[in-house]
C-alpha cells in the first residue's frame, strides 16, 4: 500500500523511524491528518488491505467438477459404449457427466460467492485521529501519517511506529508464534535487522493489544506489512464443517460397498447370459445410482442457506460449523450489558459519603443538568462542592471523547466512560476546559483485571489524584468514611439494577511525577455514582423462547451481585440471592473441586466474576455435559469464546479479539438474535436430514430392483441409461430444494439433541428401509406384472417402470419436507423452490418421451394418459406409507423428546 508520498518527508525503515520524524511528516502535528489529506492519500495509495486469495475462475470451478472419481467411472463408460459401436449411449452418458458437472460449478460458484460476502462484512474499525477528532473508520480507509488510537481489545490496522505507551502489551504471536504478550514502548530506534519479536516501539498489522493504551503513527499497511509480506506468499481455504466431512467419508463407504456389490451382481447378469458390454454399461449405471454423490454438495448448500437466514436475522457465521453446532446449544453463558440490556448507560443517581442521594435530571448530551434530591437530602453549597469534586474526578480519570462532527455530537470510547463524561459535562465540569487548567504527567487506564482508572493532575504546583472504578476496589483505597452509610447507599443502588462506580480523591504523590498503584492510598471518598442500562424489552421472550426449547441461560457479568441480580429478576421472578454466585466464592472454593463444582452447577448468575474465572466456569459446565454458547465483547471474553463450543461475539459493541476468537458474530448485540441462531441452527440440521432421507431411501431401490432380477432369473428392469436418467432427472434439484424448508413450527419446543449423536440414529435407518424396500417390491411387482402377466416386450415394461420410479421420487420429496408432520398440513407456498423442482422433474421426463433423439436413446415412447394416471396413483402410495410411519413410530418419538418444562434455568 505504501510508497513515497508526496506529503511525507523521505523516510527510512520503519521500525527505525524516530518519534519526532514520523510527527514532523504529519501535516498538523497531533492534530492528526485532515479529512480532505486522508482522502488524497487514499485515491493515491488505495485502500489499506492485504492481498487476498484470488477466488477461482469459473473455468477453475468447472475443471474442478471433475476431480471425482464417480466421473471418471462416467468416462471410462463412455469410452468403453463409444467403442462398442454404441454412440447413443457413450453420448448419453457424456450429456449426464456436463449436467452433473453444470449442478456442481454453480453450487460451488455460489458458496464462493457466499464466503466473499461474508468476508466484507467482517471489517475492522480502528480509530483515529483526524482534524484532532477521534474518529473510526474502516480499515481500508487507514493511510500512511494517520495518528492510530490502540487500547485493550483492538487489533492494529497496519505497522504503527508507537508515539505513545502505557503499560502496553500486545500478542504477537500471529507473526512471532510467541505466547506471552509483548510489552511495548515508544522509545529507542531499532536496526532494520531487528527480529520482529525485538520491536519494542511497533505495534505490527494484526496483532492483538490484551492490555495498556497506545497512539501510533502509520508507516507501513496493506502489504507493505509484516504480515502482508507473509500474506503475499499463502493462500488458505476455510475450515470444512466436520457434518460435511462425515458425510463425505460416509459416501466413500457407501461408494466402495456399491462397487463391490456391482462387481458381484454384473458377474450374476454375465453368469445368466448377458453380454459382457451390457453388463458393464449396467454396473456403471447402477454405480452411479446407488451411490448419493450429491449428499455433500447438497449439506453445504444447506449450511450456506442457514448462514444467511442467520444472516438475516443479525447473526453473521464465521465459521460453517457453528451452524451445525449452535442447534445443540444446551447452555447459554450471556453476558449482561449489551446483550441482555441496551447498552446505554446513563448516569441517574449520585450518592455522597454520607448517604445524601440525588437524581440526575435531563436528558442527552445537554450542558445543563439538575440534581433533584431524594429522602430529605438536601442540595446545599457544600454538597454542590462535593458533587462538582466528584464529576471533576469522574471526568479526569475519563478516557471517552465528545466532539462536535459536521453538525452532529458523538461520544467515542467505552459505554461507562461516555456516561461519566456526560453526566460531569451537565454538572459544568467540562473535560476539554479541564485539560486546559492541569498537567497530567501520569495516568493509570482502566484495565478488567485491576477494575479501576487513576489520573495525576497539576494545576500550577499543586497535585492530586482522581480515581473511579468498582466499589469495592476503590472504597479499599479509601480512609475516614462512613462504611455503613456508604455500604447502605451501594446497596440501594445495586439491588434497584443500577451499575455502581464509585469515585475518590487524593493528594499528589511527593516521591515520584509517575503515579503507580501504590500511591492510591487513604484517599477521600467522594461517592458513588448509579448507572442505568434498562433491559432490552425483548430480552424476557427471548430467555423464556430458549427454555421452552430445553437450552439453560445463565448470566455471567462483572457487575455488583445485587445489580445483577436485580436485572435478573427482570427476566425471571424466581432467581434469588440463592442462585448467586461471586468470583470471591469461587476463589474460596479453589481448593474443593467437587464444592465448587456443585456451586457452579446450582447457581443461575455469576457476578464480578473475572476473565479467568469465566473460561472456568465455561469448562466446568461443559464437563457436566453442556453444549456451551458463550457471548462476549471484550478482549478478557476471548479465552471463554475460544473455550466455548460456540462462541458468540458482539458486532456493535464487541472488540476485534472477541470478535476474532468467536464462532458467530450478533450485529445488533441483542440476545434475541443469538435465540434466534439456535431456531435456524436446529432447522438447518432439520434440513439436512431430510436431504438424507430422500437421497438414501431412493439410491437403495436401484439395488434391490436388481437383486430381485437376478434371484427371479428376469431381465433386468432398466437398462443402463435409464438408471442414469432416473438419477440425473430425480436428483437434480429436488434433493437440494429441501435445503430451502422452513422450520418445524415445534422446532423450539424439542429437547436440544445430543451432538455426538449421528444422523443414521435408529428413526434415519427405519424410515430408509421402509421406503426403500416398499418402493422396490412395488416396482419390480409392476415390472413383474407388465412382462410376464400382460405380455408387453421389455421395452414397454422398462418405459412404464421408468415413469413409476420417477413419480415415486416427486412424490416422496413431498414424504420428506418432514420426519414427523403430514405432508398435507406442509403448505406447498413456504418453499416453491421444492414444488418448481418437482414439476420441473416430472415434466422432463414427460418432454423426453416425445423428443425423437432422447426417446431413442432412452428408449422411452408416450404413454396414454390412463397410463399415466395409473402410474401416478400408484406411485402417490409411497405418501401413504410415509404417513403411516410418522403416525405409528415417528410422531411418538418426537413428542419424547420435547423438554419437560420451561422452569427455572438452573438445574
Amino acid at each position: 500500500m505504501l510508497k513515497d508520498a508526496p506529503a511525507l518527508k523521505p523516510q527510512p525503515a520503519p521500525h527505525t523511524l524516530s518519534v519526532e520524524d514520523a510527527f514532523a511528516a504529519l501535516d498538523t502535528r497531533v492534530e492528526g491528518l485532515s479529512e480532505a489529506e486522508a482522502s488524497r492519500r487514499l485515491a493515491l495509495y488505495g485502500p489499506n488491505s492485504l492481498p487476498e486469495t484470488a477466488r477461482p475462475s469459473r473455468l477453475l470451478i468447472i475443471l474442478r467438477q471433475f476431480n471425482n472419481p464417480l466421473i471418471y467411472i462416467l468416462f471410462v463408460a463412455a469410452a468403453v459404449a463409444f467403442l462398442l459401436g454404441e454412440l447413443a449411449d457413450g453420448g448419453f452418458i457424456c450429456v449426464v457427466v456436463a449436467i452433473n458437472v453444470f449442478i456442481g460449478a454453480f453450487q460451488e460458484w455460489r458458496a464462493e460467492t457466499s464466503a466473499a460476502s461474508l468476508n466484507k462484512t467482517l471489517r475492522i474499525k480502528p480509530t483515529v485521529i483526524r482534524g484532532g477528532v477521534r474518529r473510526i473508520v474502516d480499515i481500508d480507509e487507514i493511510v500512511p501519517g494517520d495518528i492510530v488510537h490502540l487500547e485493550s481489545g483492538a487489533v492494529a490496522p497496519a505497522d504503527l511506529r508507537l508515539a505513545s505507551a502505557h503499560d502496553l502489551k500486545i500478542d504477537e504471536s500471529l507473526l512471532t508464534g510467541e505466547s506471552n504478550p509483548a510489552a511495548k514502548a515508544s522509545a529507542g530506534a531499532f536496526d532494520e535487522a531487528t527480529p520482529l519479536g525485538d520491536r519494542r516501539n511497533m505495534a505490527l498489522a494484526g496483532t492483538m493489544v490484551v492490555a495498556g493504551r497506545g497512539t501510533g503513527i502509520v508507516c507501513a499497511g496493506g502489504e507493505n506489512t509484516e504480515i502482508g509480506r507473509i500474506a503475499k506468499m499463502l493462500g488458505a481455504r476455510g475450515a470444512r464443517p466436520p457434518l460435511l466431512i462425515r458425510m463425505e467419508a460416509l459416501s466413500n463407504r457407501i461408494g466402495v460397498f456399491i462397487v463391490l456389490l456391482a462387481i458381484a451382481l454384473g458377474a450374476g447378469l454375465f453368469m445368466s447370459g448377458q453380454s459382457l458390454a451390457d453388463v458393464f454399461l449396467l454396473s456403471v449405471a447402477l454405480t452411479v445410482a446407488a451411490i448419493p454423490e450429491g449428499l455433500p454438495a447438497a449439506i453445504t448448500v444447506a449450511l450456506a442457506i442457514a448462514s444467511s437466514r442467520m444472516g438475516r436475522r443479525s447473526v453473521i457465521v464465521r465459521r460453517l460449523p457453528a451452524v451445525e453446532a449452535l442447534g445443540s446449544c444446551t447452555l447459554i453463558a450471556t453476558d449482561k450489558t449489551g446483550t441482555l440490556t441496551v447498552n446505554r448507560l446513563t448516569a441517574k443517581k449520585i450518592a455522597l459519603p454520607d448517604g445524601a442521594e440525588f437524581d440526575m435530571g435531563g436528558e442527552g448530551l445537554q450542558l445543563e443538568g439538575e440534581l433533584e434530591p431524594q429522602d430529605g437530602a438536601v442540595c446545599d453549597d457544600r454538597n454542590r462542592a462535593l458533587i462538582h469534586r466528584l464529576a471533576r474526578a469522574a471526568a479526569l480519570t475519563n478516557e471517552a471523547d465528545v466532539a462536535e462532527i459536521d453538525g452532529v455530537v458523538e461520544a467515542q470510547g467505552d459505554s461507562v466512560d461516555i456516561a461519566l463524561l456526560v453526566m460531569a459535562e451537565k454538572l459544568g465540569a467540562r473535560k476539554k476546559e479541564l485539560n486546559d487548567c492541569y498537567q497530567r504527567p501520569s495516568s493509570l487506564p482502566y484495565e478488567p483485571q485491576q477494575g479501576f482508572s487513576a489520573s495525576l493532575d497539576i494545576e500550577t504546583e499543586n497535585g492530586f489524584i482522581s480515581a473511579k472504578g468498582a466499589p469495592e476496589t476503590v472504597l479499599a483505597m479509601c480512609a475516614d468514611y462512613d462504611r455503613e452509610a456508604a455500604e447502605r447507599a451501594l446497596h440501594r443502588l445495586a439491588s434497584a439494577g443500577y451499575r455502581v462506580i464509585a469515585v475518590a480523591h487524593g493528594d499528589a504523590p511527593k516521591d515520584s511525577a509517575a503515579l503507580a498503584e501504590h500511591h492510591l492510598d487513604r484517599m477521600e471518598f467522594l461517592g458513588l455514582i448509579g448507572l442505568i442500562d434498562p433491559l432490552r424489552s425483548e430480552a424476557p421472550e427471548a430467555v423464556s423462547s430458549a427454555r421452552a426449547a430445553g437450552v439453560d441461560v445463565r448470566m455471567i457479568t462483572g457487575d455488583h451481585p445485587e445489580t445483577a441480580l436485580a436485572i435478573a429478576r427482570q427476566l425471571d421472578a424466581s432467581w434469588t440471592p440463592d442462585h448467586v454466585l461471586t468470583g470471591a466464592e469461587i476463589s474460596a472454593l479453589a481448593d474443593n473441586e467437587a464444592a465448587l463444582r456443585q456451586e457452579i452447577n446450582e447457581a443461575a448468575i455469576f457476578a464480578r466474576v473475572e476473565p479467568a474465572q469465566k473460561n472456568l466456569i465455561v469448562r466446568e459446565l461443559q464437563r457436566q455435559g453442556h453444549f456451551v454458547a458463550v457471548t462476549g465483547d471484550g478482549v478478557n471474553d476471548a479465552p471463554a469464546l475460544k473455550a466455548a463450543h460456540v462462541g458468540v461475539a458482539m458486532g456493535a459493541g464487541g472488540t476485534d479479539v472477541a470478535r476474532a476468537a468467536a464462532d458467530l458474530i450478533i450485529t445488533d448485540d441483542n440476545f434475541a438474535s443469538i435465540v434466534a441462531g439456535i431456531e435456524e441452527g436446529r432447522a438447518a440440521y432439520d434440513n439436512i436430514r431430510k436431504i438424507v432421507w430422500l437421497l438414501l431411501s431412493t439410491a437403495l431401490i436401484a439395488v434391490f430392483i436388481f437383486i430381485m432380477a437376478l434371484i427371479m432369473d428376469m431381465p433386468i428392469p432398466l437398462t443402463a441409461v435409464q438408471v442414469l436418467w432416473m438419477n440425473l432427472a430425480t436428483e437434480g434439484i429436488q434433493h437440494v430444494s429441501l435445503a430451502f424448508e422452513a422450520k418445524e413450527p415445534d422446532i423450539m419446543k424439542r429437547r436440544p439433541r445430543n451432538p455426538k449423536e449421528p444422523i443414521f440414529d435408529r428413526q434415519m435407518i427405519e424410515q430408509c428401509l421402509i421406503i426403500g424396500v416398499y418402493i422396490s417390491l412395488v416396482a419390480f411387482g409392476l415390472f413383474y406384472y407388465l412382462y410376464e402377466v400382460r405380455g408387453l416386450d421389455i421395452g414397454s415394461a422398462r418405459n412404464l417402470v421408468l415413469l413409476f420410479l420417477v413419480s415415486f421420487n416427486n412424490f416422496h420429496t413431498f414424504n420428506c419436507r418432514s420426519e414427523t408432520r403430514s405432508t398435507f398440513r406442509i403448505p406447498l407456498s413456504v418453499n416453491p423452490v421444492l414444488f418448481v423442482g418437482v414439476i420441473g422433474s416430472q415434466g422432463a421426463h414427460i418432454l423426453a418421451m416425445h423428443l425423437p433423439v432422447i426417446s431413442d436413446v432412452l428408449e422411452l415412447h408416450p404413454v396414454s394418459l390412463a397410463d399415466w394416471f395409473s402410474i401416478m396413483l400408484l406411485a402417490s402410495s409411497v405418501v401413504i406409507v410415509g404417513e403411516a410411519y410418522k403416525l405409528v413410530a415417528a410422531r411418538p418419538r418426537a413428542r419424547s423428546h420435547r423438554p419437560v418444562s420451561a422452569g427455572s434455568s438452573a438445574p
